[in-house]
């Protein structure tokens, strides 16, 4: 599913359940001390995934621990993200020489809870939202939207060390092509748009963003 949406040049793997039998290294056991079962079984599954992906890499099993503001902490050279929610865990990764950037994000393909959608879209976003469904009813764009951003921030993240706020990215999708943008609004940015993809399928919506070293 999401190796899908994502250049060649990015090693993605995905997980639907969580295979028994992940070992985690002891730093990562430490990030764990006072998880609940939930938190365990994403945590250990996305890492598994991380590991294949960089497997096919040459990149040795290390440990992936968060960083900064939870973001992990990726071996050197290497750019990558993950993702997890009910029923899915992914994560993606590329040779730094290769990708700029990477951000993926994973989300039940359902409405988003009420009142979110104002607290993450401007006007104009809402107003694209409501032609689109017009368009294609049987996708869910609000959260769609909200998958959309959380890639763009994980995609931000990496470059800049900074925040950014639902309100500081502006996402237009591209309903035919499976493609959407997001301008940044932002001061000081390193770039002005990052372009993704996204799709949906067994029951979750997915977006992805890879902006190539020559970016």
């Amino acid at each position: 599913m999401l190796p899908l949406i994502l250049p060649t040049a990015v090693a993605a793997e995905e997980c639907f359940d969580d295979p028994p039998g992940t070992v985690l290294f002891p730093e990562e056991e430490a990030c764990l001390v006072r998880a609940v079962d939930k938190r365990r079984r994403e945590f250990t599954t996305v890492r598994r995934c991380a590991r294949l992906a960089l497997g096919r890499l040459g990149v040795a099993p290390a440990p992936l621990v968060p960083g900064e503001r939870g973001a992990p902490s990726w071996p050197a050279q290497v750019v990558g993200s993950m993702t997890h929610c009910v029923g899915y865990r992914a994560a993606a990764v590329a040779p730094a020489s290769r990708m700029w950037t990477i951000g993926i994000d994973a989300e039940p393909a359902e409405e988003l809870p009420e009142g979110v959608l104002d607290s993450i879209s401007s006007a104009d976003e809402r107003a694209h939202l409501a032609a689109l469904a017009r368009l294609r009813p049987e996708v869910p764009w609000e959260r769609l939207l909200f998958s959309a951003k959380e890639s763009v921030y994980k995609a931000w993240f990496p470059l800049t060390h900074r925040w950014l706020g639902f309100e500081e990215a502006e996402v237009e999708f591209d309903a035919a092509a499976g493609a959407f943008r997001a301008r940044i609004l932002a001061e000081d940015r390193p770039v002005d748009v990052f372009a993704g993809r996204w799709t949906i399928a067994s029951g979750i919506a997915a977006t992805a963003i890879a902006v190539p070293r020559t970016h």
